[in-house]
């Protein structure tokens, strides 16, 4: 399916790009209410570097230190007719599914499926079925409901006394930013891309005033908006600025969001998930409809992804009362041609 999450359709010919609702959304839960108890070893969050709404979950994975809890499997960037493949692992199969193409696992839970097969998804193992492909709710969970299997200081990426400030800021970061990028890339009028295209900047310029003195967008910690907003901004100049055509400035000539990106970067469990390799490759080879060359850029440069941000002036504490997550777990690593330096 030729877009990042394969919801909704960015082939139609409707002025507007519309993103359909996730088709699978029950919950695994402390309590198992709908069937899927968190249990450690059990489930297999299948996931595209590619991809902003995944990118999301490998980041609170990390950051909760869910590792051991629930295996990942990455996806090849580019996907075909049949859905994501696990092109990238030995013989084109998953080696802990079996299975070479996530829309197996659709099939698996429903016989005769024939939507969008989009990631993250979370596969149960032992029956090989998807459970969810409820990005919203996925990392929600991972923070509420998974908290038995956190590592020893794991952060509180949503804190119950910030909860409504936190949803209110991260529904307008999903409405004009997260989403509103590709109501502007997918628009098949000038209206609608105009449209959309004015309230990415209208947000991001609002998101710069807020965070110009204050290190994190809700309190003085990394919390589940600061994630959401950054998978975003992390593909902006990358991906988001020429291929859809979000180009009033680069997030490089902001100072303030810059700045505020390089300091997520540099954080452990950000900037050592990103596969600038992967997200190029998705976005110019797979939508067709946009780039038909398929063509890939080499820029832009990466390597000041690296340099000093000097946000820490600001205060705030990375990780409250918690610690950093270590590297990344073995053959989890970003291979070297995607990463920044």
């Amino acid at each position: 399916m030729p877009m990042t999450t394969t919801v909704g359709n960015p082939g139609s010919t409707t002025p507007e790009y519309e993103r359909s609702p996730s088709r699978f959304t029950d919950r695994i839960t402390a309590d198992g209410r709908d069937g899927w108890p968190v249990e450690a070893g059990r489930y297999r969050l299948v996931v595209s570097r590619a991809c902003p709404w995944a990118s999301r979950a490998v980041i609170v994975r990390r950051l909760l230190g869910l590792e051991d809890a629930i295996s990942l499997a990455v996806v090849d960037p580019l996907q075909d007719e049949r859905s994501w493949r696990f092109t990238l692992d030995e013989g084109g199969r998953d080696p802990v599914l079996g299975i070479a193409f996530l829309g197996e696992a659709y099939a698996a839970r429903e016989p005769g499926y024939d939507g969008g097969i989009s990631v993250p998804a979370i596969v149960d193992v032992p029956s090989g079925k998807l459970v969810t492909n409820d990005y919203p709710r996925i990392t929600l969970d991972f923070e509420t409901e998974w908290t038995a299997l956190h590592r020893d200081g794991a952060p509180d990426l949503y804190p119950e006394p910030l909860r409504d400030e936190i949803d209110e800021v991260m529904d307008a970061v999903y409405r004009d930013v997260n989403n509103g990028v590709y109501l502007a890339g997918f628009a098949k009028s000038q209206r609608a891309y105009e449209r959309a295209y004015r309230r990415v900047f209208e947000r991001l310029d609002l998101l710069s005033e807020r965070l110009a003195d204050r290190r994190y967008l809700v309190g003085d910690t990394i919390t589940e908006a600061d994630v959401r907003l950054f998978t975003t901004l992390v593909r902006f100049d990358a991906v988001y600025h020429g291929h859809f055509k979000c180009n009033r400035n680069k997030l490089a000539e902001d100072p303030v969001l810059w700045a505020y990106a390089r300091d997520l970067f540099q954080t452990p469990g950000f900037g050592d998930t990103v596969d600038f390799d992967h997200i190029k490759r998705h976005y110019h080879q797979v939508h067709t409809d946009i780039n038909p060359t398929q063509i890939v850029p080499l820029g832009p440069d990466l390597s000041s992804w690296s340099t000093p941000h000097h946000r820490e002036e600001l205060g705030g504490r990375p990780f409250g009362d918690g610690t950093p997550p270590g590297p990344p777990a073995a053959g989890e690593e970003v291979p070297p041609e995607g990463r920044a330096a």
